[in-house]
């Protein structure tokens, strides 16, 4: 812990002391040379006009031009760094030309294209976000981390060749020790063990340079966009993916993280509630072709992808459409949340779904209204304690507009819901890591599992239920706020981007 706020401090130090560079020099020339202010001011204006006419979302990008208006000089600079990192970031380069070369593997079968041709929302997945779609599976759904955590340890004793795991925190503890062992006998026995974290996800979990010490255990290793004192400011696009692949024939996903809280051992906020999958099947290939463009784009280490992917022939047959999906904030599709879109604005009974934090733009509020307006029984389940005390007064300042639009929101009583889950008419859901927040929908890269007529939906609704039966329905008293709240919401929502 004490390694890691050293490394928050000397990131920090690193970011503010390129602001304060900035600002002087900044002083300085508007003293000597005029043009500068003049560079500054056109620079803004190019900034909020290149928003405007480009913008998918003004929801996303409003409070981007009033910061850049209001604070010529420092919005600037922060949109250059934060908003558009893209531009300035090798490692994001690196990654968009191994998304591009990966596309090859990600191939629809084409009996199974005909079949979907039909169905708007599975053709989307398809054609546009580009994952295919499968039938060949057998999907398991866990209601809490401590369930899929079992069959993990279990699943991980049978690995023979290789196991891919992909998380955006690792930490110390009973979770990450039990599979660190079994990782390290595995290597022992020739398996390729391969491993990702998000370095700024485990800034407080992990000693620095982590990944060294994997290493040295012949675990491969990659700490993801790790963070310096030099270009901290430019690494808002984190890997927010939970994914284990073992053997290209197992694979597991959802909200759980390998740290202790998500199984209920030392929770901070009360009972930790999240949800997995486990999947045996075609699909899995989705999977392993998001790791091994994500691992190649730091360490390129395979010529092909295909000598990973698993033959399960007609083995698996349940008939239910499946498919993972990525979510990346480098190309032009915003694939997490027009998934969700589709799922809401094409429910017909009811739509039920789990989520962190809800800090929700125009897009997703009016689509949930207009759903309740529909007929539909939407009800939004939302943690009881948070984690974090500014991000749940953002999720609160948007509970007002949903409750007098006829969507029922609950607060989950006993703890923190970590879940991120849809159902919708007892034959679609999904379950995966996107929060609907801004940095899920819009910065990171995320993984969903799509599902549409497969039989864990009934366990997803039951659990749902279940969760429901254990939450507070949140009065319209309640979802009121004060006057004083209601101001000081309203200016967390200008920077609501930045959460």
């Amino acid at each position: 812990m004490k390694q890691a706020v050293k490394k928050g401090i000397v990131v920090g130090l690193g970011v503010i002391l390129q602001f304060a560079l900035t600002l002087l020099l900044y002083l300085f020339l508007i003293e000597k040379i005029w043009i500068v202010d003049v560079i500054y001011a056109l620079l803004s204006v190019i900034i909020v006009v290149g928003l405007i006419r480009n913008s998918k979302n003004y929801s996303y990008t409003l409070p981007w031009i009033i910061i850049v208006l209001l604070f010529p000089l420092v919005g600037t600079l922060l949109f250059i760094a934060i908003g558009q990192n893209r531009q300035s970031s090798k490692i994001l380069k690196s990654i968009v030309e191994s998304e591009k070369s990966s596309k090859k593997y990600l191939k629809q079968d084409e009996n199974l294209r005909k079949e979907i041709s039909a169905n708007s929302r599975l053709r989307y997945i398809s054609n546009f976000a580009g994952y295919p779609i499968t039938k060949n599976n057998e999907v398991k759904y866990y209601p809490l981390g401590e369930k899929m955590f079992k069959d993990i340890l279990r699943d991980l004793k049978k690995a023979e060749k290789f196991i891919f795991l992909e998380f955006f925190i690792i930490s110390h503890g009973t979770m990450w020790d039990s599979i660190l062992e079994i990782l390290k006998k595995k290597v022992r026995e020739g398996v390729d063990v391969r491993v990702i974290y998000d370095d700024a996800g485990c800034i407080a979990t992990l000693e620095n340079k982590y990944y060294k010490k994997l290493e040295s255990m012949g675990i491969k290793c990659i700490a993801f966009n790790k963070l310096n004192p030099i270009s901290g400011v430019i690494m808002n696009n984190r890997d927010h993916r939970k994914i284990l692949i073992i053997d290209g024939c197992i694979a597991f996903s959802g909200g759980v993280n390998i740290s202790d809280e998500y199984i209920n051992i030392n929770s901070p906020y009360g009972h930790w509630k999240d949800t997995g999958t486990r999947i045996v099947g075609d699909a899995i290939w989705n999977y392993t072709v998001m790791f091994l463009t994500m691992w190649n784009s730091f360490k390129k280490n395979d010529s092909s992808f295909l000598k990973f992917k698993y033959d399960f022939k007609d083995a698996i047959k349940e008939n239910g459409f499946v498919a993972p999906y990525g979510e990346t904030p480098l190309d032009n599709e915003e694939i997490g949340k027009d998934i969700y879109l589709n799922i809401i604005n094409q429910a017909n009974k009811y739509l039920y779904l789990t989520t962190p934090y809800l800090i929700i733009d125009s897009d997703v509020i009016n689509a949930l209204i207009l759903a309740s307006k529909r007929g539909v029984d939407v009800k939004v389940i939302i943690p009881g304690i948070p984690d974090k005390k500014i991000t749940y007064s953002l999720t609160e300042s948007y509970i007002e507009i949903l409750h007098n639009g006829g969507v029922e929101i609950y607060k989950y009583t006993p703890g923190f819901v970590h879940a991120k889950v849809f159902v919708s008419d007892d034959h679609i859901a999904t379950v995966g890591t996107l929060n609907l927040d801004y940095r899920s929908l819009y910065l990171h890269f995320e993984c969903g599992l799509y599902l549409e007529d497969v039989k864990c939906i009934k366990d997803i609704k039951k659990d749902l239920d279940d969760t429901i039966s254990k939450s507070h329905r949140v009065t319209k008293k309640e979802a009121t706020p004060s006057l004083i709240k209601a101001i000081w919401q309203t200016i967390l929502r200008l920077f609501a981007p930045l959460f």
